[in-house]
C-alpha cells in the first residue's frame, strides 16, 4: 500500500468501501480521485458513478417513502415533524447532487478526451439535475428540468458515433427516456426514444461477444420493461398519467 500513489490508494479504498457497502466513504475516496488533474479511466468513471448513485439513491428512496406517507396521512397529527424530516432529506439530496454536478462541470467534462467519456459525464449531469427536479417545484423545478434536458440532449448528439449496442449509449437512452416520462410527463417521447434505442441495438446484438452481450442485454431489458409500462398511458395527449409505479433507470 505504501508504494501506491495517492490516487491509486484512493481508488483501492473506494473499491474496498464498495465491497463493504459504505457508500459515503466511497464517495469521498472517488471525489478525491475526480479532483486530480488527470482524466479518469473507464474503471474510475464507473466507481465514481456507483458511489454517488448509491449515496443519492438511498436518499431518493427515503424521500419517496416520507412523501408517500405524508400523502396518505388522514390527519395532520405530527405533520409538521414529518415535513421537517422530509426537508432534512431534501437538504442532503441537494448537497450530494450539487456536489457531483460541480465536479462534473468544473473538472470532468472538460478533462474528457473521448466522446465516450463526454457522453458518460453529460448523462451523469442530466441524471443529477433530474433527481433535483424530482423533489422541487415551481421555477426551481423548471430550471433543474431544463438543465437535465440540455445535458441529455447534448450527450445524445455526441453518442451518435457510438455503436447502438454500446452500454453508455443504451444507458443514456434509458435515462433520457425516463426523464421524458417522469419529469416532462411526455409518454410519447419516452416511448419513441426507448423503442428506437431498443430496436437499433437489436440489429447488432448478435455481433457482440458474451461479456458485451450481457451488459447490453441487461439495459435493453430495462428499456423493454419501461416500454411495457408506458404504453399503457397511450394514446391521449402524450402526457403521462402515472399510477405510482416506479420506472427503471441505471
Amino acid at each position: 500500500m505504501s508504494e501506491m500513489s495517492v490516487r491509486d490508494q484512493n481508488v483501492f479504498m473506494a473499491r474496498l468501501a464498495e465491497q463493504a457497502e459504505r457508500y459515503e466513504d466511497m464517495v469521498e475516496f472517488m471525489r478525491r480521485v475526480a479532483l486530480v488533474p488527470q482524466e479518469l479511466s473507464l474503471d474510475e468513471r464507473n466507481l465514481l458513478s456507483v458511489a454517488y448513485k448509491n449515496s443519492v439513491g438511498a436518499r431518493r428512496q427515503a424521500w419517496r417513502a416520507i412523501h408517500t406517507y405524508m400523502q396518505k396521512m388522514a390527519s395532520d397529527h405530527a405533520m409538521a415533524e414529518i415535513a421537517a424530516y422530509r426537508r432534512r432529506v431534501e437538504d442532503e439530496l441537494n448537497e450530494k447532487c450539487n456536489d457531483i454536478i460541480k465536479i462534473l462541470d468544473s473538472d470532468l467534462v472538460e478533462k474528457a478526451v473521448s466522446s465516450e467519456a463526454k457522453v458518460f459525464y453529460l448523462k451523469m449531469r442530466g441524471d443529477y439535475y433530474r433527481y433535483l427536479a424530482e423533489f422541487t417545484d415551481g421555477i426551481q423545478r423548471d430550471q433543474y428540468a431544463g438543465a437535465a434536458h440540455e445535458s441529455y440532449q447534448t450527450a445524445n448528439e455526441l453518442a451518435v458515433p457510438l455503436p447502438p449496442t454500446h452500454p453508455i449509449r443504451l444507458g443514456l437512452a434509458l435515462n433520457f427516456s425516463v426523464f421524458y416520462y417522469e419529469v416532462y410527463k411526455y409518454t410519447d417521447k419516452a416511448c419513441q426514444l426507448a423503442k428506437e434505442a431498443f430496436e437499433n441495438a437489436m440489429g447488432d446484438l448478435d455481433s457482440l461477444d458474451a461479456e458485451q452481450y450481457k451488459d447490453s442485454a441487461a439495459i435493453m431489458q430495462l428499456l423493454r420493461d419501461n416500454l411495457a409500462l408506458w404504453q399503457n398511458d397511450l394514446p391521449g395527449d402524450g402526457k403521462a398519467e402515472q399510477d405510482g409505479t416506479q420506472v427503471e433507470d441505471i
